[in-house]
C-alpha cells in the first residue's frame, strides 16, 4: 500500500477534529488511530492502558520514539469550518489533530523505507496530554523501554507557516497548581468589626504572593505565580466565612519549583493569623519543566534549516507540555512549528493552517533515519549524544 498522500492527510486530521474526545477517553480516536495504521500494515504493539496506540517500524538497534499527543479539550467551538466539532463542549482547541495526522503520515512513509532503517522507530500516540497525566501513563506501561531518543511537535498559532523554532535547555515551564483556603469568621456586610473579614485577608494574600517572583526569588529567574480563581461568598449583605483561591505556579528552575510550596504557605499562615483567620495550602504538582537535550535540539534546528524551514532558537516559554516526563528518562527535543492562527491554543475560534501538515511529516520522516544513524554513530564511539 502507498503512503496516504496530503490530502489524505488532512482529511484524517478533519475527521478527527469532528470527532473530538476529552482526557482518558478517546476510545474512538484510538480505534481511528489503529485502523489508519493497520491500513498501512504498521505493527502495533501492546499498550495496558485504556487509550492511546503504540506502533513500530524497522527492526534491530537503536530505537527512538516519535510522539502525538490525541486529547481535546472542553471548549465549544466557534471557528465555523465545515469539518468544525459535532460534539458540544468538545474541541480540538490545541491541534493535537494536527499532531495526530503528522505522526501517521510519518509512520506510513516510514513504513515504505523499512528495510534501510537503520533500526527501529516508535510512535506513541498519547492520550491525556490535556490533564498532564498521560505521559506518565504510557511511561509506566513501558513505552520507553530500550528508546534511547524522543521527539515531539507542537503546533505554534503564533508564527506563520513554515517557521521552526527550538531550544535546548529548559524549554517550557513546569505546571504546578495550588488552592488556599481561608477561613475567617462570617458576619452581617453592615458591622464588619463582628466578624474576620475572609475576603479582605485573600485580597491581601494574592498582592503578597507576587512578592515571592519579585522579592524572595532573583529577578534574573523565570517565576509565575498566577491567581486565576477567587471564590467567595452567596450573597451581597454578608461576609462569608470561608474563601477559595485557585491558580499555578510556573518556573524552569527545580531549586525554585521545590521551595515555593514551603514559601507560599508561610506567608499566607503567617498572614492570614495576622487578621486571626486560618490559611490552608494544597499543591499539585504537574509536569515538570520541559528540558531539551542542547545536542538533540541543535540537530533538531539544524535540520530544519536544511528543510526549507525558518529555524530560529526559541525563547523560554511558560507553558507546560508533559513531553517533560520523557525528557526526564530519555534524552531528546520537543520542537514548535508554526501554525499561523488568529486565535491561540485552547481559544474556541482557534484555526490551525492544515499546510503545516505537509512539512511536518517530511521534517520527521527525514529525522528518523537521521536520528537513528547518530545514536548508532555515538554508540560506536561510546560519546554521549
Amino acid at each position: 500500500m502507498t503512503a496516504p498522500s496530503p490530502e489524505q492527510l488532512i482529511r484524517w486530521r478533519r475527521e478527527l477534529h469532528q470527532h473530538p474526545e476529552l482526557s482518558n477517553h478517546e476510545f474512538a480516536t484510538t480505534e481511528r488511530i489503529t485502523r489508519w495504521l493497520q491500513q498501512g500494515d504498521i505493527r502495533l504493539l501492546p499498550l495496558q492502558t485504556p487509550t492511546g496506540v503504540v506502533a513500530e517500524i524497522g527492526h534491530g538497534e537503536p530505537l527512538i520514539a516519535l510522539r502525538a499527543d490525541i486529547d481535546a479539550l472542553p471548549i465549544d467551538e466557534t471557528a465555523g469550518r465545515p469539518w468544525k466539532s459535532t460534539r458540544p463542549g468538545v474541541m480540538h482547541a490545541c491541534g493535537h489533530d494536527i499532531h495526530t495526522s503528522v505522526m501517521l503520515g510519518v509512520a506510513h512513509r516510514l513504513k515504505q523505507q523499512e528495510a534501510t532503517l537503520p533500526g527501529r522507530v516508535r510512535f506513541l500516540f498519547q492520550p491525556a496530554e490535556e490533564t498532564f497525566n498521560g505521559a506518565q501513563q504510557l511511561i509506566d506501561a513501558g513505552v520507553l523501554t530500550g528508546v534511547q531518543a524522543i521527539f515531539g511537535m507542537h503546533n505554534a498559532p503564533e508564527l506563520p507557516p513554515g517557521t521552526f523554532k527550538t531550544r535546548g535547555g529548559a524549554y517550557y515551564a513546569n505546571v504546578d497548581r495550588f488552592t488556599i483556603r481561608i477561613r475567617g469568621k462570617g458576619a452581617h456586610a453592615a458591622r464588619p468589626h463582628e466578624g474576620i473579614d475572609a475576603i479582605v485577608i485573600g485580597s491581601q494574600i494574592v498582592t503578597a504572593l507576587q512578592t515571592l517572583p519579585s522579592r524572595v526569588f532573583s529577578s534574573l529567574e523565570s517565576v509565575v505565580v498566577s491567581v486565576t480563581r477567587f471564590t467567595a461568598g452567596n450573597t451581597w449583605n454578608v461576609l462569608p466565612q470561608e474563601i477559595e483561591l485557585e491558580g499555578t505556579v510556573r518556573t524552569h528552575n527545580d531549586a525554585i519549583r521545590a521551595a515555593i510550596p514551603e514559601k507560599m504557605r508561610t506567608l499566607i499562615e503567617h498572614m492570614a493569623a495576622g487578621f486571626g483567620a486560618q490559611a490552608a495550602l494544597t499543591w499539585i504538582a504537574g509536569p515538570p519543566a520541559l528540558i531539551n537535550t542542547p545536542a538533540w535540539a541543535d540537530f533538531a534546528l539544524d535540520l530544519a534549516q536544511q528543510s526549507g524551514f525558518r529555524a530560529e532558537t526559541a525563547a523560554p516559554q511558560m507553558g507546560g507540555e508533559d513531553f517533560a516526563f520523557y525528557l526526564h528518562h530519555v534524552p531528546g527535543a520537543f520542537v514548535s512549528i508554526g501554525s499561523a492562527s488568529d486565535f491561540g491554543l485552547h481559544h474556541p475560534a482557534f484555526d490551525p493552517d492544515e499546510g503545516i501538515i505537509e512539512p511536518a511529516v517530511a521534517y520527521f520522516t527525514r529525522l528518523a533515519p537521521l536520528a537513528l544513524a547518530r545514536v548508532a554513530r555515538h554508540a560506536t564511539t561510546e560519546e554521549g549524544v
